[in-house]
């Protein structure tokens, strides 16, 4: 049987201009571009993101992601003197033993120098097939947070001198302003656009924030290969929900508010909770969630039922990428690429650096 066309890769795939791929933020967090979509009524309104603060109400119940992105990402010299691009795929684990990514290659046992004395050997592949790397000093925070690029992904250009230029920029807007937590490699993007003065007003208003935790990882970069988007396996990530911030979930839910999850990684953290933890009254409906953590590899696509989440802040994502088909199965495949038809005409901002959607 073969799949429908929300199921098959191609149909996630469209042309973006070069030019409208963010290589730096605004200058201003808020003053991207917000496109909000109306999944009821089928349209589609232009606005700045600092216009949030009078489309969301006491009746909404904001979640973001406090992950805190770790500067993973290291330049090293091989013993003829050649660079050596190091990126950490678990840059918060102790021990001399990491799995990263390395670019070029190396052959195995070979070393690679980096600053302060560090110095790590490539020793074999991991289960994913990934390098392993051992270290001769068992910690190396103090080397990534004093040396450490931030892991901007690869359509975010950093070659020829630019990773210095704009490393302190990097270091600054690459993070939300609410990050808490270290482990992610990174960003959670739809963040981005948050300020701290933003967050106050929505909290004058009685907006409710809570806080959810997922650790963005390799996996949000990871291709899809099959053309039948359901044979791709999500590698997992971590997340984590208190009790203190589930109980202001539950209270939204008691007071019927709307669930408003900021970025895909939100979104897939809540849809884990509320799929493992949830409880329903008689008209099924969701009543409840369980503070708990663990690991998701939850893969959210068309067909998809969503749970708890009513409404979303994203991104504008990548031709064939999982949060595209995240958002397609929240808000209909052809209504979102006509959305980013609108987008490129008007001259909106793509992806991690760039502007921002709202979907209801």
């Amino acid at each position: 049987m073969q799949p429908d066309n929300d199921l098959l890769l191609s149909n996630y795939n469209y042309e973006i201009p070069q030019e409208l791929i963010a290589q730096v933020p605004v200058e201003k967090r808020s003053n991207s571009k917000l496109i909000i979509l109306n999944r009821k009524e089928r349209t589609i309104q232009h606005k700045n993101f600092f216009d949030i603060v009078n489309i969301l109400t006491e009746n909404d119940c904001l979640v973001i992601n406090t992950t805190k992105v770790i500067p993973a990402r290291l330049y090293g010299k091989k013993s003829t003197g050649g660079k050596v691009e190091v990126l950490f795929l678990n840059p918060t684990q102790k021990g001399p033993r990491y799995s990263v990514l390395l670019k070029p290659n190396i052959r195995k046992d070979h070393k690679i120098y980096f600053d302060d004395d560090y110095e790590c050997s490539f020793t074999g592949v991991d289960s994913e097939g990934n390098k392993i790397v051992e270290f001769n000093k068992k910690d190396i925070q103090p080397l990534l947070e004093k040396h450490g690029f931030m892991p901007l992904p690869p359509y975010i250009k950093r070659k020829d001198g630019l990773a210095e230029k704009y490393f302190d920029l990097d270091k600054a807007r690459y993070q939300t302003v609410y990050a808490k937590i270290g482990g992610a490699i990174a960003a959670p993007t739809a963040g981005l656009h948050f300020t701290k003065k933003i967050l106050e007003q929505l909290q004058q208003k009685k907006v409710t924030i809570a806080n959810v935790v997922l650790h963005v990882g390799w996996g949000t970069f990871k291709p899809i290969l099959s053309n039948d988007i359901q044979q791709h396996k999500m590698l997992p990530e971590k997340y984590i929900l208190d009790e203190e911030n589930a109980e202001k979930i539950n209270l939204a839910l008691k007071n019927k508010k709307r669930i408003i999850a900021v970025g895909t990684t939100s979104v897939r953290s809540l849809e884990t909770i509320a799929g493992l933890t949830g409880k329903y009254n008689s008209n099924n409906e969701l009543t409840s969630i369980e503070s708990c953590s663990g690991q998701t590899g939850i893969f959210i696509y068309p067909g998809y039922k969503f749970k708890i989440v009513k409404a979303m802040f994203t991104n504008l994502h990548l031709p064939c990428s999982t949060p595209l088909m995240m958002v397609s199965a929240f808000a209909d495949r052809e209504f979102i690429l006509s959305a980013y038809k609108q987008a490129i005409e008007n001259k909106y901002r793509f992806f991690s650096y760039g502007d921002s959607m709202f979907i209801e």
